[in-house]
């Protein structure tokens, strides 16, 4: 047979393998969701297109609140550090939006210079302008946090007259970008102010639509010192409801990267059902415009009645009404548009957005099962606050559940290291023996009830503890009494812990002396 006579298959398109669940959702939004977004200009009412990297990037957390409840200052106590550009203070201390992400030297990237980046998730940020850009920055820095999750600190929510201060740029408008695309949101009150200004209902309304991602926190003012911070945790029935609270709080932070792919599989459906409802809406206005004559008073007419074509769209294509968007911003939109240049429904667009929702997500499941199987034995978020929780007598149950080590200290030439607590061992020893030790230790029990009267998180304590309990007999000597009394001044005094014992806090007695071979 000639080859005139048999179909050519050269040119057949090889079908694409899908390896995980991103590169499927990627390949989805391509395919099926974007040219339904451009034909019906989606991104002209809703939000901007898509990128590979807004798939790709870790998990982000977005923090936001009114000034002087302490956003920085949460965020410092997620990553135990310091990072460039932070200031703390009781009156608004920046006007800038600040991405916090990993990077092997610190260092501050302006914002002009982040949207032509295209590793980073944020070049569709350009449209909100120079004004807005001059107050966006990005803060690398080496820490561990990061290396799992990136965090956005945001300007503080302005209150009362101080709302008088333009921005300049669309405040609310850059919060509701980022809050369609992280994974959480950080809500921060301060529980001794909790008067909701102008600017901060505007701030709450742009998170609607992401409740799902919502995380509240009553949090205390910068200026409050810490006696003050740690007041309610006095009342023992209090700390331990908001150590629950804390470790879920943590918990669910942590988990993050474990949920990325779920997370970007939801608001992609979720994207996926107001793209449907936009298609509607669009057509709907097109097919009822005039072609010649009184087109401005049609159009001003059915701009009145956009929440009657709402109930009409919603009965007629069986829509629930969650999936539609605010319709009173949708009609001061509307205002610029010509309706004319709107697009009747295009038949096999909405085929393969139908089939994306029914279908194809459903098959990208079983890879989402699998991953989150994988994902299950891995530790999620570490370094800073993440580290050392549920140790010693802070794990739940067993209060010598760390327990058991090998009874022998740090290997290391630490022995000519002068050791940094010997100064103020005289007044650490003082307590320890007040503590009543047992045959020259303190248990594990006794040293939780005086290291909890600190006030500190039991999440710090934990870390502590493990630093501290050298030997791990799960009880302190007088000198690992001493260490953990010097570490706990030292985080009362705002600075991180070592994620090591380094040399020089090492406990003479613990550490390991070489002897000499002649």
């Amino acid at each position: 047979m000639s080859r005139w006579g048999r179909k050519d298959d050269t040119n057949r398109k090889t079908p694409e393998v899908i390896r995980t669940v991103t590169e499927g959702l990627k390949s989805l939004y391509r395919q099926k969701l974007l040219p339904l977004e451009q034909f019906y200009s989606f991104h002209d009412f809703h939000s901007p297109g898509l990128e590979d990297a807004d798939f790709d990037n870790k998990p982000m957390v977005l923090v936001v609140g009114q000034y002087s409840t302490g956003k920085t200052t949460f965020i410092r106590y997620l990553l135990e550090q310091d990072f460039p550009g932070s200031r703390v203070g009781a009156e608004p201390t920046t006007d800038t939006f600040t991405a916090l992400m990993h990077g092997e030297v610190e260092g501050l990237i302006p914002g002009n210079a982040l949207i032509v980046d295209p590793n980073k998730p944020f070049r569709k940020l350009n449209p909100f302008g120079n004004t807005f850009l001059n107050r966006f920055q990005c803060a690398q820095l080496p820490n561990q946090v990061l290396e799992s999750i990136s965090i956005i600190d945001t300007p503080g929510i302005l209150s009362g007259a101080k709302q008088r201060v333009t921005r300049g740029y669309d405040f609310a408008a850059v919060l509701r970008w980022f809050a369609e695309r992280v994974d959480r949101i950080v809500l921060l009150f301060d529980a001794h102010k909790l008067e909701i200004s102008d600017e901060f209902s505007e701030a709450i309304g742009a998170l609607r639509g992401n409740e799902d991602k919502l995380r509240v926190v009553l949090n205390k003012a910068d200026m409050v010192d810490t006696q003050q911070l740690m007041r309610p945790l006095m009342v023992p029935d209090n700390r331990r409801l908001f150590e629950l609270e804390e470790e879920d709080l943590f918990t669910d932070i942590q988990n993050l990267p474990r949920n990325a792919a779920l997370r970007k599989l939801n608001d992609l459906v979720k994207r996926a059902r107001l793209v449907r409802v936009h298609a509607h809406i669009m057509s709907y206005l097109k097919q009822e415009m005039p072609s010649v004559f009184r087109k401005d008073n049609k159009k001003k007419n059915l701009i009145y009645q956009l929440p009657v074509i709402f109930s009409k769209i919603q009965l007629q294509h069986h829509i629930s009404a969650g999936d539609f968007p605010d319709c009173a911003k949708m009609q001061e939109q509307l205002l610029v548009h010509d309706f004319t240049k709107f697009k009747a429904l295009k038949p096999n667009l909405m085929v393969a957005l139908d089939e994306l929702l029914s279908a194809d997500i459903a098959k990208l499941m079983p890879l989402l099962r699998q991953e989150e199987l994988e994902a299950g034995g891995q530790p999620g978020v570490q370094g800073g606050a993440f580290l050392g929780t549920r140790a010693g007598p802070f794990l739940e149950g067993d209060p010598f559940a760390e327990a058991g080590g090998n009874g022998e200290g740090p290997e290391g030439d630490e022995d000519d290291e002068d050791w940094v607590v010997t100064k103020d061992k005289p007044k650490y020893d003082e307590i320890f023996y007040n503590l009543a030790p047992s045959e020259g230790k303190l248990s594990g029990t006794k040293a939780k009830g005086w290291m909890v009267g600190t006030r500190l998180p039991n999440s710090v304590l934990g870390r502590i503890w493990k630093l501290s309990d050298v030997d791990r007999d799960g009880m302190l000597d007088d000198e690992e009494f001493a260490l953990a009394s010097h570490l706990i001044e030292v985080k009362l005094e705002g600075h991180g812990l070592p994620p090591e014992l380094p040399a020089r806090l090492v406990p003479p007695s613990k550490r390991r002396h070489k002897g000499s071979d002649g």
